[in-house]
C-alpha cells in the first residue's frame, strides 16, 4: 500500500515537471520577443529591456527555465502587467472566490449526480428513467455557456429572483477576509444575511457549471447499478425481502461507486477550467476570469502561473481519486504494485 503511494507521488511529480516545461516552452519560445508582445507595441525600448532582463530572455533556454522554475517553487510569478502587483498576490486575492464556487458545485454535482443515477437505475425502463437519461444526455452535449445564458434569462430577467452578476449585492459590506471565501467568511462572522446574499449571487454560476459533472456521473452511475442489480447478492438480497431503498443506497451504490469516483474527481478538477466562461458571463471576480484578462491582455506571467496552479489542481484531484478508489475497492488495495 505505501509503496503504491509513493510510486504514485513520483510518477505525479514527473507529470507536474513536464507540465511545467510545457508551460515554459509556449510562453518563452511563442513567435515574436515575449518581453515586447507582453508590454505592447508603444512601452520605450528601455522599458521592455528591463522585462528581458528580468526574465532572463538573453541566457539560453534552459538557464531561463532554471530561473523560471526555481523562482515559481519559492512562490515568485513575477509581477502582472495588468494589476501592477506579485502574480502571487493576485491569485490569493481572486483563487478563494473560484474555489468557493468550485465547492459548491462539486457538492451539487455528487449530490444530484448520485440522486439521479440512483433513480434511473431504480425506474429503468419507465418514464422517469428515460427523462432522467434525456436530461443527462442534454448536460454532456450542451456547453456551459448555453445554460449560463437560459439560466440568466430565466431567473434574472423572466423571473427575476436571482441577482446575475457579482459575488454580493452593492449594500452589502464585504465580510472581513478569514478565508476569502464570502459564504463561510460571513457564517464566521456570523453575518446570516450575508451568508444568504452570497448563495444568492453563487447558486446560478455553481448549478450551471455543475450540469455537465451531473449528467456523466448520472450516466455512469445508472449504468453500474443496472448491471450489479443482476448480482446474485442483490438478488439474495431482494429475496431476503431487505427493502429495495435500502439495497440501492446501502448495498448497490457503494460498488457501483468505483467507475464514477474518478469521473466525478475530474470533472471537479475540470471546473478550474471551465469556470472561465461560467465567471465572464456572470462577472463573478474569480481567477479562471483573471486568467481570460490576463491572455487577453499578452501578460505571460499571470497567464503561466495560473495554468501551473491549475495542473497542480489536477494532479492532486487524481492522487486523491487513486486514495479514494483504493479504499472503496479491496481488490485494488491488496493488488501488488507491478500486477
Amino acid at each position: 500500500m505505501l509503496l503504491r503511494i509513493v510510486k504514485q507521488v513520483f510518477s505525479y511529480v514527473l507529470v507536474l515537471l513536464g507540465l511545467s516545461i510545457l508551460i515554459f516552452i509556449i510562453v518563452r519560445v511563442m513567435p515574436g520577443d515575449t518581453a515586447r508582445l507582453a508590454l505592447g507595441a508603444r512601452t520605450p525600448e528601455a522599458t521592455v529591456e528591463a522585462l528581458r532582463e528580468e526574465m532572463h530572455l538573453h541566457d539560453p533556454l534552459y538557464k531561463q527555465y532554471y530561473y523560471w522554475i526555481t523562482n515559481a517553487l519559492k512562490g515568485d510569478f513575477g509581477t502582472s502587467i495588468i494589476s501592477k502587483r506579485p502574480v502571487l498576490e493576485d491569485i490569493k486575492s481572486y483563487f478563494p472566490a473560484t474555489l468557493e464556487l468550485v465547492v459548491l458545485s462539486a457538492v451539487i454535482m455528487v449530490i444530484f449526480g448520485i440522486l439521479l443515477g440512483v433513480l434511473s437505475a431504480k425506474y429503468s425502463g419507465k418514464w422517469q428513467d428515460a427523462a432522467i437519461r434525456i436530461f443527462s444526455y442534454l448536460g454532456v452535449v450542451s456547453p456551459a455557456f448555453l445554460w449560463a445564458v437560459l439560466a440568466m434569462l430565466l431567473f434574472a430577467y423572466i423571473i427575476p429572483i436571482l441577482p446575475s452578476s457579482g459575488r454580493i449585492s452593492e449594500f452589502m459590506l464585504s465580510p472581513a477576509k478569514i478565508t476569502g471565501m464570502y459564504t463561510i467568511d460571513y457564517l464566521l462572522e456570523g453575518n446570516i444575511k450575508g451568508v444568504a446574499d452570497s448563495l444568492k449571487h453563487i447558486i446560478m454560476p455553481a448549478v450551471v457549471l455543475s450540469f455537465a459533472g451531473i449528467s456523466q456521473a448520472a450516466r455512469i452511475i445508472r449504468s453500474s447499478m443496472t448491471q450489479n442489480m443482476d448480482k446474485p447478492y442483490a438478488l439474495a438480497e431482494h429475496a431476503y425481502g431487505i427493502p429495495e431503498n435500502k439495497i440501492l443506497f446501502k448495498y448497490l451504490l457503494k460498488p457501483s461507486l468505483n467507475s464514477s469516483v474518478s469521473v466525478m474527481s475530474l470533472n471537479i478538477a475540470a471546473m478550474v477550467g471551465g469556470a472561465f466562461i461560467v465567471e465572464q458571463i456572470f462577472n463573478y471576480p474569480g481567477l479562471s476570469r483573471y486568467c481570460l484578462q490576463a491572455m487577453l491582455n499578452k501578460d505571460v506571467f499571470s497567464v503561466s502561473a495560473v495554468v501551473l496552479l491549475m495542473g497542480v489542481v489536477f494532479v492532486v484531484m487524481n492522487f486523491l481519486t487513486d486514495l479514494l478508489i483504493t479504499f472503496l475497492d479491496p481488490r485494488v488495495r491488496y493488488t501488488k504494485v507491478g500486477e
